[in-house]
């Protein structure tokens, strides 16, 4: 796998992404599950599906993406609110990222790191593979100078607070549906979808900036512009008023781009039973 991974990543990005989009529509036309699921989250969130059918070419190109962006050489990264980081930086604050399955959620953390991450560097929370092959591989390629990795484990959890009352950052996917006991219900696009409630304590216990952030994959493997903007709202205390809040936010930035964002993802799906 390391291999595959290494050659892969020796590729030039167009070709990567022009396989990825002939990936993309070969598993979309192949799957009825995952077509079904596709078009139904489409229409939950009352996009037209002429438009967002793009999105399943770039589903594709998310994953053949993944090599060169873990093992390649850097990608190109243009930055749109690079400000509201150094503001919270001056601040002395820690901050929260919050980034929807939206374009490419790999990039914004590799170009926080490459430009912010000597100052202050930030620890991104990621599902490890039950393959221990795979896991290896995950953990080497997603830790690099101003990026660290925390496994979704109490022991994860517990370096993220560690990394924000030291005044650094981290990183988390808020629309990922959490194990049973660690969310609770909320409004996404108008129906009730399992979220999150950590990002949300995160910030009001260390007192933490929540910024939004995802990476636009450009055309023609020309490289990623990263958005940032402040969530423009305080969290409240109740942790279903603050997942709502957050939702809302998260579908603010996807209805901005949905040609990106991942409609395949099981957003509705049940809780897991599972200890963090």
């Amino acid at each position: 796998m390391m291999v595959l991974f290494r050659i892969l990543s020796w590729l030039p990005l167009w070709l990567l992404h022009g396989i990825g989009w002939g990936l993309g529509w070969l598993v979309f036309a192949l799957s009825p599950t995952y077509r079904r699921r596709f078009v139904a989250n489409v229409r939950q969130a009352g996009q037209d599906w002429r438009h967002c059918r793009v999105a399943v070419g770039q589903a594709g190109r998310l994953v053949a993406e993944t090599p060169r962006l873990w093992f390649g050489r850097p990608a190109k990264v243009i930055w749109d609110g690079a400000q509201h980081i150094e503001q919270a930086l001056a601040q002395g604050r820690g901050i929260v990222f919050l980034t929807p399955h939206l374009g490419s959620f790999e990039i914004t953390a590799q170009a926080y790191a490459a430009r912010f991450g000597a100052r202050q560097p930030i620890t991104v929370l990621f599902r490890p593979s039950r393959q221990p092959r795979l896991r290896a591989l995950v953990a080497s390629a997603r830790t690099r100078p101003g990026l660290l990795a925390a496994p979704t484990t109490l022991a994860g959890v517990k370096q993220l607070i560690k990394s924000l009352r030291l005044g650094q950052s981290v990183g988390l996917l808020p629309d990922q549906v959490p194990p049973q006991g660690l969310g609770v219900w909320a409004p996404f696009f108008g129906r009730d979808a399992y979220t999150m409630t950590l990002s949300a304590r995160l910030a009001q216990q260390t007192d933490a900036a929540v910024l939004l952030a995802w990476g636009e994959r450009l055309s023609w493997g020309r490289g990623y512009t990263v958005h940032v903007q402040p969530l423009g709202t305080e969290l409240p205390s109740d942790p279903q008023a603050a997942a709502t809040v957050i939702n809302q936010a998260m579908e603010r930035v996807i209805a901005s781009c949905p040609r990106q964002y991942l409609w395949g993802y099981a957003r509705y799906k049940q809780p897991r039973q599972e200890k963090l």
